[in-house]
């Protein structure tokens, strides 16, 4: 039945993106892989709501510094710190790196080096600044959590058709998802995100110029990340994706905390 394929692909893309144990029995196919990223965001108000409601908890009994950290914990525990790899990745590879075989030869390597390191402490340093100013309200730390868990990942997915895939297979973290999105998936990420977009703004009260400017903001953000890609890689790997995704959920969060 059509519904049970569906519930199989989110399950996939569950697995895919976070370290939650779910057997798939048959294993998937490679025409599954290539639809699974139509759920990314889904699997984004997933984490959201998992690492907002324990952070809630912690920041209400203890301090909202304590439930930030929390927030952060919850996430990347979830996840197995998946996004984060990636950016570090990115940084060690783009900064350390001359030629576009030296940045991707730098990227596979899974030691962490001065840049990687620097960008990512500066960028959870970040959002912990900004994930203290949410535990007023559980409704809004939820929503924003939500938000930004969900867009980020349906933002990194539109890189996809926008960039070249410049990585071998065998090299590449990410197999058949980050080279091709299919229509129905592309269909499936467009509403899904719709859907959590218009689920979480009455909580946010957020009117709808905010939205056309948080929209606005995450379009330039994707103008500027095409072109640094294309500039130092000529094009994009799984790595790129990870980044793309901490970038947009920074941004979406400064936008929200600026507007609370």
């Amino acid at each position: 039945m059509q519904w049970q394929q569906e519930w199989r692909l989110f399950k996939l893309a569950v697995v895919f993106l976070t370290r939650v144990p779910i057997r798939l029995d048959p294993a998937p196919s490679s025409d599954e892989l290539n639809e699974v990223s139509g759920y990314f965001a889904l699997v984004g108000l997933f984490v959201g709501s998992f690492s907002a409601m324990l952070g809630y908890v912690a920041g209400s009994s203890v301090s909202p510094m304590f439930g930030a950290v929390v927030v952060l914990a919850a996430s990347i525990l979830l996840t197995g710190a998946f996004h984060e790899d990636g950016l570090a990745d990115v940084f060690d590879g783009f900064g350390g790196g001359w030629s576009r075989e030296q940045k991707l030869e730098i990227m596979k390597d899974s030691r962490l080096g001065t840049y990687g390191s620097c960008a990512l402490i500066l960028l959870l340093l970040a959002k912990f600044s900004l994930l203290t100013m949410l535990f007023n309200d559980f409704a809004v730390t939820l929503a924003a959590l939500i938000l930004a868990h969900s867009l980020s990942r349906a933002f990194a997915v539109s890189l996809i058709g926008a960039l070249n895939y410049v990585q071998a297979d065998e090299l590449s973290k990410v197999k058949p998802v980050a080279k091709h999105i299919s229509s129905a998936a592309a269909t499936r990420l467009t509403l899904t995100t719709i859907a959590i977009l218009i689920f979480c703004w009455p909580w946010l009260a957020l009117s709808l110029f905010d939205l056309l400017m948080l929209c606005t903001c995450l379009f330039v953000l994707r103008l500027a990340c095409i072109k640094w890609f294309n500039a130092q890689l000529g094009g994009y790997t799984g790595d790129c994706l990870g980044a793309a995704q901490q970038l947009a959920e920074l941004v979406i969060l400064l936008f929200i905390v600026g507007h609370l």
